[in-house]
């Protein structure tokens, strides 16, 4: 394998034009052969026995080129970037330019890792919320736990929205019945919104054992074609009328529903586990307001590849999850309405938000002079034994040092931020209607910003601790 070129291009990415010579690829090419004379026939010889002169004088003398090329050809190119000391940060684009008996020349453009220039990084102040917890906030984590102990009662009165039916019903479009529109014994909650908008407010006042037509039109939105925009008649005959019965909050209720004697311990319990709930995602955000302020302060150009490659992982990532749970992923994109290039277009923002995170985690400590020794390394090791429960040296055997120690040298440098940062007041909350409507105008503008060039200062950076592979 010989370089013979090497030239840097804009936006961080690199061409490589290498040269495998005669001798690597003739090799190639032999052990090619020896893998695939055992599929090819020609006649006079046993299946397996062509010599390979033979089977190249039939087919072309380039008859193993491509499948040599492809043999040798990532081996030359890793060897190449280790050789140029190239830090390549998503997989190249490749180009085969000559082939030949002497060997042949290609070209890989690749990404490599972009220069960062640091801002302001030390002594960042962000705002964070005081956290408060009320005994109306206490009265909505014991609603669940309420919900699961109660039960329902049969009552003899009229229904009523919140009640729950037992019912039949059919549906009618034109006098005629339609598939999926039936069903005997349903149980439905009225005010639930289960069923299609005024099915339910017409079910109010109705008894055991009354029948009714009820009119109503399906959503012009509705999945099935036949059926939306369309007005229909449902057959309804209630068999029962249930209320919500719940039970009464006293001490036996907290035995019954948790592990505590008394509803004062429990209502504290609650009250504690939400506190701590609260402060961590106030911390949370505090950390993001911090991190997103390291990456505006910072100039980088980032290579669309680099954001390419690591929403690749992403998805990899979210498919090898899906199939763990026994659901073929194909399968899973077919149920879901999406596609391979849809799942990827949702990965890029949060892969665009890893790397600027990445880049400017890595640049600190660089800027620091961070270094992990290797009782640090052997530490995590430890703790990643102990908590997939593996060997340790299993854990060794899969884990990449050079990515073990990046993450490590990210984590102390996090550290080195959120340690200098310093919380200020939170600001007044905004309504309910005005924040979520802030909140869609900056994700528009985050969107157009990125569709025009991935250049950090522009799009926030959070979850600054989540970890980030290379």
């Amino acid at each position: 394998m010989n370089v013979k070129s090497v030239e840097k291009q804009e936006k961080s990415m690199v061409e490589l034009v290498i040269e495998v010579g005669r001798e690597e690829f003739e090799a190639a090419i032999d052990k090619v052969y020896k893998k695939q004379r055992g599929k090819i026939s020609v006649p006079g010889f046993r299946k397996g026995h062509a010599p390979r002169k033979i089977i190249e004088g039939m087919y072309g003398s380039g008859v193993f080129y491509e499948d040599a090329i492809n043999e040798i050809y990532p081996e030359a190119y890793a060897k190449a970037v280790e050789q140029e000391g190239l830090d390549e940060v998503a997989y190249p684009h490749v180009e085969m330019m000559e082939v030949g008996k002497d060997g042949f020349t290609f070209k890989a453009t690749v990404a490599v890792r972009p220069e960062v220039k640091l801002g302001a990084y030390k002594d960042l102040t962000a705002p964070k919320e005081t956290v408060t917890v009320t005994e109306e906030d206490i009265d909505g984590e014991m609603k669940p736990l309420i919900e699961r102990a109660s039960r329902l009662v049969t009552v003899s009165r009229e229904a009523k929205t919140g009640d729950t039916v037992v019912m039949d019903f059919e549906g009618f479009k034109d006098g005629v019945p339609f598939d999926g529109g039936k069903a005997e014994g349903y149980s439905l909650e009225l005010g639930s919104g289960s069923f299609i908008p005024g099915f339910e407010d017409q079910m109010v006042g109705m008894k055991a054992d009354e029948e009714k037509e009820i009119n109503v039109t399906f959503p012009e939105d509705y999945h099935a074609d036949d059926l939306a925009g369309k007005a229909v008649v449902f057959k309804v005959k209630v068999h029962e009328v249930k209320e919500k019965e719940t039970p009464v909050l006293d001490d036996e209720f907290a035995k019954d529903v948790s592990e505590f004697e008394t509803l004062e311990a429990l209502r504290a319990d609650l009250g504690k586990k939400l506190q701590e709930r609260r402060e961590t995602q106030a911390e949370n955000a505090f950390r993001d307001a911090i991190m997103e302020q390291v990456v505006s302060n910072m100039e980088v150009e980032i290579p669309e590849d680099m954001v390419d490659y690591q929403a690749d992982k992403l998805v990899d990532d979210y498919a090898r999850r899906i199939t763990s749970q026994g659901i073929p992923y194909e399968t899973y994109l077919s149920m879901m309405g999406l596609t391979p290039d849809m799942m990827k277009a949702q990965a890029k923002e949060s892969a665009l938000r890893q790397v600027q995170v990445d880049l400017a985690l890595r640049a600190v400590a660089a800027a620091e002079n961070i270094e992990i020794t290797d009782e640090e390394k052997e530490a995590e090791i430890k703790k990643l034994s102990e908590e997939y429960s593996m060997p340790v040296e299993q854990v060794k055997a899969v884990v990449v040092e050079k990515e073990l120690v990046n993450e490590l040298r990210n984590r102390k440098a996090s550290e080195l931020i959120f340690g200098s940062a310093k919380a200020g007041k939170a600001p007044a909350k905004k309504t309910a209607a005005k924040k979520s409507t802030a909140k869609k105008a900056e994700a528009d503008g985050e969107t157009k910003t990125t569709a025009k060039k991935t250049t950090t200062k522009k799009t926030a950076a959070k979850k600054a601790e989540e970890k980030t592979e290379e």
